[in-house]
């Protein structure tokens, strides 16, 4: 699959580069080309001899090396590559990419690149936790780099949490999937929602529920990758829009049906996985309620968006999700006849590694012709994948 695929493997300066020989060593099985360069602090922590031996090739470490004609070899090198992963990706490299700083033979070649640039944090997880680091990770994603975030544990200076360096295989794993990506969606937008809604009730309470998002912000960035042009509406979430989607923030139920029959039109694909709330307060107080031994609280049915707009749709392929407790499949059945829908993905949060702020999912798909598929545990970002697969069969028959 990544037969003669070409990759350039920087190394910066971090205790995760001892990974970077087994990063290297599994493209290269792979059937990968592989130049690595490694910053001045990379070679500190790994030899450019073991890279060198272990890529076949010269290991590329100074802008400007004595005696040694390059040139533009800087150009040269971002040309050839097909991607570009930083591995380990220090604080440090990853504020100067932001920065549109070239002032080393890495970030030169990565300020020159048209190629992917997958970046594999690794550091202190102080550092991981920076505002600073993190506002710079948000920007560079939102101008289309790639993250594989770091796993939580023990790190090298005794601290424990977030900021190892993720591992060889989840890398060599996330870069074939990089350079393997269909485009199968390209010409058609998709409309994805995602997260929860909020109702307030006072000025500093809502009614809500505990969905993160995952699932879709998962989609739209798998949907991205494919080729879609993607609308990303979001309800209160912690994450990180996905590079290169449109993302428009809600707030409410009826801020999210507005935001959708805004933009449906221009659609292709409608794929509904917000935790819409299904009831809002009758009356919201304009002031904080005070604690009562006998508060009443009188609830009202929020807007059906997929109801409402599945009577219209048209020729538009329309995924809704639900989550069941109990009789899940009956009842995800009803569901999609009542919305007319092409698909629904349902799932039961009693079931082990399914349910709201996992990175995993356990779901069955049903069609409208009410052919359920059931798929074992996998991540969301593949749950994605396996979704937009069928979503793509059913956009080319329509």
């Amino acid at each position: 699959m990544l037969k003669g695929k070409k990759i350039i493997l920087g190394i910066c300066g971090g205790i995760s580069a001892y990974k970077s020989a087994l990063v290297c060593r599994g493209l290269k099985k792979l059937g990968c080309e592989v130049i690595v360069i490694m910053t001045e602090a990379g070679i500190k922590f790994i030899t450019p001899l073991t890279m060198e031996t272990l890529s076949e090739n010269e290991v590329v470490t100074q802008l400007f090396p004595e005696r040694k004609v390059v040139g533009t070899r800087h150009i040269t090198l971002a040309d050839w590559a097909d991607l570009i992963l930083i591995a380990p990706a220090t604080a440090n490299i990853i504020g100067k990419i932001r920065s549109g700083i070239a002032d080393d033979i890495l970030t030169t070649v990565v300020i020159s690149t048209r190629s992917k640039v997958l970046f594999a944090p690794a550091m202190n997880v102080k550092m991981w936790d920076n505002p600073i680091l993190q506002q710079n990770v948000s920007e560079l994603k939102k101008l289309g780099y790639e993250f594989i975030a770091p796993g939580t544990g023990d790190l090298a200076c005794g601290d424990v949490g977030k900021g190892r360096m993720a591992e060889p295989e989840d890398i060599i794993k996330r870069v074939t999937g990089l350079l393997s990506e269909k485009k199968d969606l390209e010409g058609k937008t998709i409309l994805v929602t995602a997260g929860r809604t909020e109702e307030p009730l006072d000025p500093v309470r809502y009614i809500s529920n505990r969905s993160s998002g995952k699932m879709g912000y998962a989609v739209a960035e798998r949907a991205r990758g494919r080729g879609a042009e993607v609308i990303l509406i979001s309800g209160p979430s912690s994450l990180n829009p996905p590079g290169g989607v449109d993302f428009i923030s809600v707030r409410t139920a009826k801020q999210m049906r507005d935001e959708v029959k805004k933009h449906l039109k221009r659609c292709s694909c409608l794929v509904m996985t917000a935790a819409v709330s299904d009831f809002a307060p009758e009356v919201v107080s304009n002031k904080k309620l005070k604690r009562s031994d006998n508060l009443s609280l009188r609830l009202k049915s929020t807007p059906g968006i997929l109801e409402e707009i599945g009577k219209r749709k048209g020729k538009k392929v329309m995924v809704g999700f639900s989550l069941e407790t109990e009789n899940e499949i009956e009842n995800a059945k009803l569901k999609l006849k009542k919305k007319s829908l092409d698909l629904i993905v349902v799932n039961n949060p009693n079931t082990p590694g399914s349910g709201f702020e996992l990175d995993t999912n356990v779901v069955t798909i049903i069609d409208k012709k009410g052919k359920t598929q059931k798929l074992p545990l996998m991540t969301k970002m593949d749950l994605a994948d396996r979704i937009l697969d069928k979503i793509s069969s059913l956009l080319k028959r329509k």
